[in-house]
């Protein structure tokens, strides 16, 4: 940091006037390989998966976020078409022992757009519940239910964040509960704000190359074989 520090000289302002200026300071005094810091272009390659989730840790129980892209419809004349929007997914997980967790037992909970809209405006004070049916429109509607709740802690420092699932055919009825403190809820609700256009697909209006992970397209000419399997959703469960 001695080094950056003699690099960055400052000028009448006391600042660097741009990010550019910063970025070509750091670049040309090879900051980034003494410090570890790699760009995308030289580590992913662009059909590779990425996996990137959020954890959060408890003592009964642990919570991951993690996004599921939109799915992808290829229409004759070469557009594409938003199948099905992406979801936010939660994932929760019992502890079995002190920083241990049964991640087979997880239980899934996939936040629409609009759920996640909720959830990022809620005040200190608010609380909301979102209810799901797996399975609904099906034959098997009412076997698996879903209620997730958001509620305040008592001081206003953070949220509950409550999963309840009750599984009619297996007779079962789990309720898992994080207590989540102000400073990880607004690391979640940042990164959700920044996830919304990606899972509606709007993203796609910027990029000439459309992404075709996790893409199902109909019409196209694709080795199925080479596109990477679609993420676990909460319907599987």
């Amino acid at each position: 940091m001695m080094k950056l520090a003699r690099v960055l000289k400052p000028g009448t302002s006391g600042r660097i006037s741009a990010r550019s200026d910063l970025m070509d300071v750091l670049c040309s005094n090879g900051f980034f390989n003494q410090v570890g810091i790699s760009t995308i272009g030289q580590n992913v390659g662009a059909n590779d998966r990425i996996h990137a989730q959020y954890y959060v840790y408890k003592g009964k129980a642990a919570l991951s976020a993690c996004p599921v892209l939109p799915r992808f419809t290829k229409l004759n004349n070469g557009a594409l078409k938003v199948d099905r929007p992406g979801a936010m997914m939660l994932t929760f997980s019992p502890a079995v022992a002190e920083r241990k967790y049964d991640w087979a037992r997880k239980q899934l909970f996939a936040l629409s757009v609009t759920e996640v809209g909720s959830l990022i405006t809620l005040g200190t004070k608010d609380s909301c519940e979102f209810f799901h049916d797996p399975s609904i429109r099906t034959s098997a509607a009412g076997q698996v239910r879903k209620s997730l709740s958001v509620k305040p802690l008592m001081d206003c420092s953070g949220y509950f964040i409550s999963l309840n699932v009750v599984n009619n055919a297996l007779q079962t009825n789990e309720r898992l509960t994080v207590p989540i403190t102000s400073a990880e809820f607004a690391v979640m609700c940042t990164t959700f704000r920044f996830a919304l256009p990606i899972l509606m697909g709007w993203d796609r209006y910027n990029n000439s190359q459309p992404l075709l992970l996790n893409v199902g397209v109909t019409t196209a000419k694709l080795d199925a074989s080479k596109l990477p399997k679609s993420i676990e959703s909460e319907w599987d469960r």
